[in-house]
């Protein structure tokens, strides 16, 4: 195990990043994982110091959107729950399936995403309401937890991206709120998935501490930001983030 002297200087500017990405349009574990890795932590006890400095984040940004009254409860609560049923059926399914036919699926919709919020200026800008029953939002509500819980189980990177996407492209919510619904969800999976982590000893809180500090801070300065600059500030960062992925992605692949 490194120590703390030789971890910290690179892992806390890192999640700070990360925290800060994260809290606006998701994919933050695309920076915080590899900052961990490049650390010199061994890969079984990133998983669980990750998560646990995450999750501290992700609940500074539920705070945050919350106070602004940019949650929709409704909405949040019911993926969430749906999330708590995919996620850990996404992990079984990935103990018996390759994640390299996933990857080949994510290399042409991420590109795809990207182009489409490039091209698209106006998503996500203001709230176009879908007219949905309140049963018909559930059941979508629901669906969008459980498939993209279903994905954060079996693979994981972007998980809040696709959440926001969904969230605005199926309920017609705008991206400040369905970056703050993504929230409520991504710390419900992430609460549930830390509970095992600690209870497996994979988490190192020397280095864990420090680190959620780094990304409450993070997700405190970019969720203020989001909130008060909306969707033009949000689109451009989905776009950067969801390319990092790809990047990550190929990389991994190849």
């Amino acid at each position: 195990m490194p120590t703390l002297f030789h971890v910290l200087p690179i892992v806390c500017p890192l999640l700070f990043l990360a925290g800060f990405a994260d809290s606006i349009a998701g994919g933050g574990g695309t920076i915080s994982v590899p900052s961990a890795l490049l650390a010199g932590i061994p890969i079984h006890t990133v998983y669980g110091t990750n998560k646990f400095a995450m999750s501290f984040g992700t609940l500074t940004s539920v705070i945050q959107y919350g106070r602004s009254g940019n949650i929709g409860w409704r909405v949040a609560l019911w993926a969430a729950a749906g999330a708590l049923v995919g996620s850990p059926l996404g992990a079984l399914l990935a103990m018996r399936l390759s994640e390299k036919y996933l990857s080949y699926c994510l290399m042409v919709l991420l590109p795809a995403a990207a182009v489409f919020l490039s091209l698209n200026k106006s998503f996500g800008q203001a709230p176009k309401p879908r007219h949905r029953t309140p049963r018909q939002e559930a059941v979508i509500s629901i669906l969008i937890g459980f498939v993209v819980g279903a994905y954060d189980g079996f693979f994981g990177p972007g998980a809040g991206t696709f959440y926001m996407l969904l969230f605005c492209s199926l309920l017609g919510t705008d991206l400040v709120q369905a970056s703050g619904n993504a929230k409520v969800v991504n710390l419900a999976s992430n609460a549930g998935a830390l509970i095992a982590y600690i209870a497996g000893g994979t988490v190192w809180f020397a280095a864990g501490i420090p680190m959620a500090l780094c990304t409450i801070a993070g997700n405190f300065l970019g969720s203020r930001l989001a909130i008060k600059n909306g969707a033009r500030f949000i689109r451009p960062i989905m776009a950067v983030m969801i390319l990092l992925m790809l990047g990550k992605l190929v990389i991994d692949l190849f």
